[in-house]
This record gives C-alpha cells, structure tokens and sequence, in this order.
C-alpha cells in the first residue's frame, strides 16, 4: 500500500517506523521543514513523563486563565483574540475543566503514555539508539507544604492506576539530588517517579529517521503540504508547494498545523496551538547542574539536562498562530529555575525558542480513521508528544492493519 505521512516530527517519523515494520507498504513523507524534527520535537522538555500525565483542564485552571489577562507571571496564558477558532476551542477545554471530566482524561491519557513508554524503551533496545537518554527518574518538586500535601493526594489518581510515585521529604530529595543542597529551605520535598525519564527527542527522531530511510521510505523535506484533495469518500491526492500526490492512505500527523488541513476537507477536529516556551543554557564543567530532570511544581517550570545543556521549558499561551515573544516573556521561568539552581547553568547566555503544542481540550490525541476512507489522523498529543510518540504510532499502524491495539483506542478515535 501507498502511504503518504503528512509531517516529520516525533509522530510522524515514528508513526512512519511503525508502518515499515510489515515491510508491505510503500511510504513517503512529507514536511515543509528543510530536516526531520525541527520545531516542537526539538526543543520540548525532553521528559517520558508518565509520571505527570495529569489532564491540563481542571478545575484551577480557569481562575489560572482569568488572572492571566491582567498578569505576566502566569504559567497558563490567555490572550483574547477576535478568532471563531480561539473561542471555540476555550469554550470545549474550559467545559473539560471539572473534577470528573479531569479525572477521566488523565485516566485516558496516562494509559497511552505509559503504554508509549513500553513501546519506546522496546524500540531503543531492538536498535541500539543513542538519543543523550537518562534512565533516573524525575522529580516533581513543590515549594509549599500545602502544595506538596495537595500533590501528594492528586497523585493518587495515577497510583491506582498503577505508577510507582514515591513521596520524598526535603532531606530525601537533595540525597537523590545534591545539586539542590544550597537550596534545601526552598521546597516542601517532592513526589519521585523512579520509571520516569528524559532525552533529547529531536535526536531520537532523526535516529528513527535513518532507520526508515533504510528501510526505504522516501523523505520530501522543504516540501510545504497546501492542501487535502476529496473524491467522494476518499482522498485523491495531496496538493504540496511542488507536486499532486496521490497514495492509498494519507496520514496527517502535522501536530497544530493539522486542523488547517483537515478543515477545508471537512473534518473540523479541536486541536488549537498553545504556545510553549522553552530555552536551552550551555552546562560546562564549572557549573553544577542537576542529575534528574525536574518540574517545579509552584511556577510550572521544568528543567532537564540534555547532553551539555540545560533545557528549561514553562507557560501554556493561548495565543493562536502567533510566534512572537518578547525577553520578558522568558524571565519568570529563568527565575525560577536559577532560584533552584544558582550555578545550574550559564544564565547569561540563553538560546530562546518558541513552539506550537497541538492540544485538545481533553489533553489525549486523535488516532484513526476519519469520514474518508483513506485519510488517518495521528495527532493532538500537545505538550507530550515525546512521551506519547511512539505508543501513537503503534496504535496507528495497529488500526491501518486492520488489527486492535494492545490499549483501548477509544478515548482517541476521530469519531
């Protein structure tokens, strides 16, 4: 079978290994970016964290949203827009935004990210990857001791679910992390995920990418994909800034870009970009950055080594397609990681980056089948895709066989 991918990102490319993997297909991807993973898969927070696969929308976060207009300081951002699409999609999330709907979506959402961790870790040893991965779990740090109780309760939900989470004091964790000796007086302690971990995702990509190439698939890169063309009940080609494409099965895995492909087809699925920041900061050999990876749970700010640097990402902006930024907008989460770690990095000298995360108000993806018989979504695992990736894809080329996945799939159909 002929198989068009639109996008190269973490779940593009692995949905695109899945699928070599029968041998029976031809495949091709497309992407308008010049390399493999060069925007939300390169400069993520690095973390397979299942461990934290709490749903966003819950009952906090409007009052979070509400303050947001009028302050800076914010983890989650709003900013009011005349966009049908913007008020749209506020409206679904903050609809999501009560005890029972958060309760079922972190549910749905943390079976597929453990079950994607399983298929990752499978994945790097039949092929002997090296992606700068650290295999020591990952701290979720609270500064106040009312947080930290309140964190220790919401844990629960994902304990009886069966994660080991383990409740550190503050003594404990700076014995599992002496960076934060210096600052022992500034936290409560911290909930531990042990099977957590993190690595560099666009490296793990490209990796994956070489294997597909391989095995074959061919790569159009600086290829921008226009448009989706219908015949009936299928998809006759793809319109891309060089060529018509056809193909029997169209996969669209283009992460926020994708509602502006389906849409003019017909297929108006909620997935709206939020716009996270993140900046990477050179570690050399006078600076003593931490070991583990680490969320700070009171600004919502989290920081990962990643080779020899020290990636720090934070804020959830509500803002459409708009990339810009300012300074500004990076100086509450660099305070807040240089509060933790003063010689954590080299502060003076930060890279700035900004991506779109695709999100859903329920926080889990759409995977499958749409009204077209021949056009799959793979998409909308928002600001985790790295730890969603590759049990995503497994699904998706589960359901393109025509076979049932080892997870229930139904928290994520199109339908």
């Amino acid at each position: 079978m002929r198989i068009v991918i639109l996008g190269a990102g973490v779940i593009g490319i692995t949905t695109a290994y899945e699928l070599t993997r029968s041998g029976q297909h031809q495949i091709t991807v497309i992407d308008q970016a010049e390399d493999v993973a060069t925007e939300a898969s390169a400069v993520n927070a690095a973390m397979i964290a299942a461990g934290h696969a709490f749903a966003w929308a819950s009952p906090k976060v409007p009052a979070i949203l509400l303050k947001s207009i009028y302050r800076d300081d914010q983890a989650f951002r709003i900013r009011l827009r005349f966009d049908y699409q913007f008020w749209k999609w506020t409206a679904l999330f903050l609809k999501q935004c009560n005890e029972n709907d958060a309760v079922r979506n972190t549910i749905a959402k943390h079976g597929l990210c453990s079950y994607s961790q399983k298929r990752l870790n499978r994945i790097v040893a039949e092929n002997q990857l090296e992606y700068q991965q650290i295999t020591k779990g990952l701290l979720y740090l609270h500064r106040r001791p009312e947080e930290f109780r309140k964190g220790i309760e919401h844990s629960k939900i994902l304990q009886d679910r069966g994660q080991n989470l383990s409740v550190l004091n503050a003594d404990e964790v700076v014995d599992l992390e002496p960076a934060f000796g210096p600052v022992r007086d500034k936290f409560a302690g911290a909930i531990y995920c042990p099977t957590d971990e993190s690595g560099n995702s666009q490296l793990f990509t490209r990796e994956i990418a070489k294997i597909c190439q391989i095995r074959k698939v061919e790569f159009r890169l600086s290829e921008k994909v226009i448009s989706l063309t219908t015949h009936g009940s299928r998809i006759s080609h793809v319109k891309t800034s060089k060529a018509n494409i056809d193909a029997d099965l169209f996969v669209v895995s283009l992460g926020a870009h994708s509602p502006l492909i389906l849409k003019p087809a017909g297929i108006d699925l909620p997935i709206y970009p939020v716009k996270g920041y993140s900046t990477t900061l050179t570690v050399t050999e006078d600076h003593e950055p931490p070991a583990v990876g680490t969320v700070d749970e009171h600004n919502l700010v989290a920081f990962t080594p990643v080779g020899n640097a020290l990636r720090v990402t934070s804020t959830a902006e509500f803002a459409g397609y708009d990339r810009s930024h300012k300074l500004k907008d990076f100086q509450p989460m660099l305070r807040a990681v240089q509060d933790l770690l003063p010689n954590g990095a080299a502060y003076d000298h930060p890279v700035y980056h900004t991506c779109f995360r695709p999100m859903t108000p329920r926080g889990t993806p759409f995977i499958g089948f749409t009204k077209y018989e021949n056009l799959f979504v793979n998409s909308g695992q928002g600001h985790m895709g790295w730890t969603m990736a590759c049990g995503s894809a497994r699904i998706a080329s589960d359901l393109i066989a025509g076979q049932t996945p080892e997870i229930d799939d139904s928290p994520f159909r199109v339908q």
